[in-house]
């Protein structure tokens, strides 16, 4: 499975454009530190940083929208004195925003190696970076994965949403594919939030239970409604840690395995009638 398809069915299972998302967190934070490096270097001086040498000067904020395929971020972008300035992964987009959610994804999934931000940055037009502002840009994406991983859950949860996608991940001197693990939830307010993305060896019962005791070290205690493929191993690990939830079939992954079964030329318009079922309102009861 390529990158590209990765992030799409991150994007399909949990709604991505989401502030509660911690990818699109940290891809904020890593492009306010990428226009931090280009301010420095247009300014030849860091910000509030006095400089007999320095040449431009920082005249406020505008305004930018940036969408990618994360969400939209509304960027505040640097203005200069003497200097226009747009930064370069907003003048490259598609590249750019590639190379960006890339960088995001592995630094979340196993952690970016300082050669892999020095080559990002470069690919960005920012030449010469520091091992300093590399050393920053590290410790600042490491912080933000052990906060979300370690951050105490609710006791109770109405719904979570179970899913796994596949990635190539480096594990030592060796690439190899691993599962993604990947719970959304709502919690007893209505409001949705991602509250776990883990790298793991392979989709099992063992490897979902792991998975559960850790959602339970951070306080999760009960959950009404599990919602997940008709993975067996997954199944299996809700009854076993969830005790007294219900489990319930994602509509999404029964729909694709039935249209599997569909003569292509029919697709189209099978897809749309079965569509209906899932939009039928609830009759009054008599």
């Amino acid at each position: 499975m390529t990158q590209e398809q990765i992030i799409k069915n991150c994007e399909n299972l949990l709604e991505a454009g989401s502030e509660q998302n911690p990818l699109y967190q940290m891809l904020y934070t890593m492009m306010n530190m990428l226009m931090e490096m280009e301010a420095a270097r247009i300014t030849g001086s860091e910000k509030e940083e006095h400089n007999s040498d320095r040449t431009d000067y920082r005249s406020g904020t505008r305004n930018r929208r940036f969408d990618t395929r994360l969400g939209t971020f509304n960027l505040k972008v640097p203005k200069f004195r003497n200097s226009g300035y747009v930064p370069y992964f907003m003048q490259n987009r598609q590249r750019s925003e590639e190379a960006l959610v890339s960088m995001v994804v592995q630094a979340y999934t196993n952690g970016v190696s300082t050669r892999k931000i020095k080559h990002l940055a470069e690919s960005l037009g920012i030449d010469s970076i520091s091992a300093g502002e590399i050393s920053d840009m590290n410790k600042s994406l490491d912080e933000m994965v052990n906060a979300f991983q370690t951050a105490p859950l609710e006791k109770e949860l109405p719904v979570i949403w179970v899913d796994a996608v596949y990635e190539k991940i480096r594990s030592g001197s060796h690439v190899k594919s691993m599962t993604v693990m990947i719970v959304k939830a709502i919690n007893l307010e209505g409001k949705p939030e991602i509250i776990a993305i883990e790298a793991m060896e392979n989709e099992s019962e063992a490897t979902y239970t792991e998975f559960f005791n850790k959602l339970k070290a951070r306080g999760l205690e009960k959950v009404w409604l599990c919602v997940s493929d008709a993975h067996t191993g997954l199944q299996a690990a809700i009854r076993k840690c969830w005790t007294g939830s219900v489990w319930q079939r994602c509509k999404v992954h029964f729909m694709r395995n039935i249209m599997a079964t569909v003569p292509k030329t029919q697709k189209e318009s099978f897809g749309a009638e079965l569509k209906k079922i899932w939009q039928q309102k609830q009759g009054k009861k008599q």
